[in-house]
């Protein structure tokens, strides 16, 4: 349990983080962690999902959950006065779920639907893609939601095991942060968390940041997926860090003045000097024994090998020369900027102590985030990216073309 306390708001913000996400799932299970965070809204013993809808919109509460890889949320945001009404409904939801039988047909539909979605979504397809062809057949490989076919097979009894196995007071985290008092929520946690039979349920593991022993490294070369789309979307990528990797600041700064923004080198150089292409950034993904540094992008298909060169340039010259220091100023400032900013909600601040929790073994105060922000070198940055762009990439694209004839 950890909260932080924001006197001048008049909202509050909890969130129910287990640690456990796809990554976790075997083959079989593909899309199970997902399904469940589906199925728990689905109604309790004493909530059905009707009443659990009822109580949250009679406050004007927002409320809504996540997947990831490696770990799964259920949150609410609400009147500061209202927080006690949130924790009773998030913890009756995360501890006593019926996965009943009916539920798990008619969100397994649901589920269909949204699979599809994103398979209509040309950028969603091309991260999926880049996923597999870098991580294979592994968890980290397959996509969030499952497939199609895995969700088809996934029964009740394989979600209920699922669901009493993973979802353990061990395995969790319950973070607050508003216009809130630390005692009160403690004690509210305790009762709403507090039934015999989840206390007393399998044991699992006591909760620990996951670690990996070793980097996994991602597998190189290029994918395509033929698509009738208009456009041409891809993913340019190499491994990147760990999470932990103290380095992420200085991968910070360098993804900032690489593609964060509109005064960004491919920005000005794809979009503003050559008009490439629409959209184009750069991004990094993080976990406990991997990562990912990419370019992502759009364009039209008689255009994609120009684009392709004009990025590989661009990571050839970092990698040769490094920022400008005033590049190196500029992404420091966009950093502590939207670092500063994004915080200024009650549910920027419970996903901040939350993750530090599950995630990290320090929870750094804000000024000291900005202290290693700022300590961030021209050297620093020049290095790290002497390492990332002098390895092999893995490059997918989606488009109207079977292959890729790639400069």
């Amino acid at each position: 349990m950890i909260t932080e306390a924001m006197p001048g708001v008049r909202s509050a913000t909890v969130g129910v983080w287990v640690g456990v996400g796809s990554r976790d799932e075997s083959p079989r299970l593909s899309g199970a962690s997902h399904f469940l965070e589906h199925l728990l809204f689905k109604g309790t013993p004493t909530r059905s999902a009707m009443d659990i809808s009822v109580e949250m919109d009679t406050v004007g509460g927002e409320f809504n959950a996540f997947t990831a890889k490696e770990y799964t949320c259920f949150h609410a945001r609400v009147l500061d006065q209202d927080l006690p009404l949130a924790v009773d409904v998030l913890g009756d939801m995360v501890t006593s779920s019926l996965i009943a039988a009916k539920d798990v047909e008619a969100e397994r539909e649901v589920i269909l639907d949204e699979i599809a979605m994103h398979d209509d979504d040309p950028d969603d397809v091309v991260h999926n893609l880049y996923a597999e062809k870098a991580w294979g057949s592994s968890p980290l490989g397959r996509p969030i939601a499952g497939r199609a076919d895995s969700i088809m097979t996934l029964t009740r009894a394989q979600i209920s095991r699922y669901y009493r196995t993973r979802y353990r007071p061990e395995s969790m985290v319950v973070a607050a942060a508003g216009n809130l008092d630390h005692a009160t929520v403690v004690r509210l946690v305790r009762k709403a968390f507090g039934r015999a039979d989840f206390l007393a349920g399998p044991k699992t593991a006591a909760l620990a940041v996951r670690r990996g022993d070793r980097m996994r490294r991602s597998a190189t070369g290029q994918v395509v997926s033929t698509r009738p789309f208009e456009q041409v979307n891809l993913v340019l990528g190499v491994n990147g860090l760990v999470r932990t990797d103290e380095r992420r600041y200085a991968l910070g700064v360098l993804n900032a003045a690489l593609g964060g923004g509109t005064s960004s080198r491919l920005f000005q150089e794809v979009r503003e000097k050559r008009g490439l292409a629409y959209s184009v950034y750069s991004f990094a993904s993080h976990y406990a024994d991997a990562g990912m540094f990419g370019i992502a992008l759009g364009c039209l298909p008689a255009k994609v090998g120009e684009v392709l060169t004009v990025v590989r340039e661009e990571l050839r010259r970092l990698a040769e020369l490094g920022l400008t220091s005033e590049e190196l100023e500029r992404g420091k400032g966009q950093l502590r900027g939207s670092l500063v900013l994004g915080l200024e909600d009650s549910g920027a601040r419970m996903s901040r102590v939350a993750k530090a929790e599950l995630l990290y073994d320090e929870l750094p105060s804000i000024d000291e985030v900005i202290r290693r922000i700022d300590a961030v070198t021209l050297e620093d940055v020049q290095l790290l990216a002497k390492e990332l762009f002098s390895q092999p990439e893995t490059l997918a694209v989606v488009g109207p073309f079977a292959e890729l004839t790639d400069p």
